[in-house]
């Protein structure tokens, strides 16, 4: 990114080819509509060549690029004017066959609690620490903690006759 910063075209080039792929996961994962989420990747990286002279490495550059993707996904909820938050009732009553399963695990994913179901995407699709979380958040470590083991917990519990009924195969 220092690179970039200097005027270095090939230093933007890696950045984009380092990170494309990890950001358009994010917002696949939180939007679920591939063509809008590859818009939100070109709209971050375009807001990564606008805010390069601002970048200060306080953290790691892979912090700042998501906390730019955060502010998108922010934006595009605002946009649609929606929430994305699943009630419990709209969850699979029953485990569905091998193929539902992913469609059965969004749909517990979405019945989270919105910050507890960030974090836990966070950590666990976007592999990012417990304290680049709390940086990214701008919340204490231990709330991250905390919500993570919460957001565990109520997965488990929703996704529970799943594994009664793997177990009873």
């Amino acid at each position: 990114m220092l690179a970039f910063q200097n005027g270095s075209r090939e230093a933007f080039e890696e950045l984009f080819a380092r990170y494309r792929a990890p950001i358009f996961g994010f917002f696949v994962r939180r939007i679920s509509v591939r063509n809008r989420a590859e818009d939100l990747v070109q709209e971050t990286f375009t807001a990564v060549v606008h805010g390069a002279r601002r970048y200060k490495p306080t953290a790691l550059v892979r912090t700042w690029l998501y906390s730019i993707a955060l502010k998108q996904i922010s934006n595009e909820r605002r946009r649609q004017g929606r929430s994305t938050t699943i009630s419990l009732s709209e969850t699979l009553a029953e485990p569905p066959d091998g193929r539902d399963e992913a469609l059965w695990i969004r749909q517990a994913l979405g019945a989270l609690d919105p910050d507890e179901r960030e974090i836990l995407l966070l950590r666990e699709y976007e592999q990012l620490s417990y304290q680049e979380i709390a940086e990214l958040l701008k919340i204490p470590v231990n709330t991250v903690r905390s919500r993570l083991f919460r957001a565990r917990m109520a997965l488990k519990e929703s996704l529970d006759p799943l594994q009664r009924a793997k177990g009873a195969r």
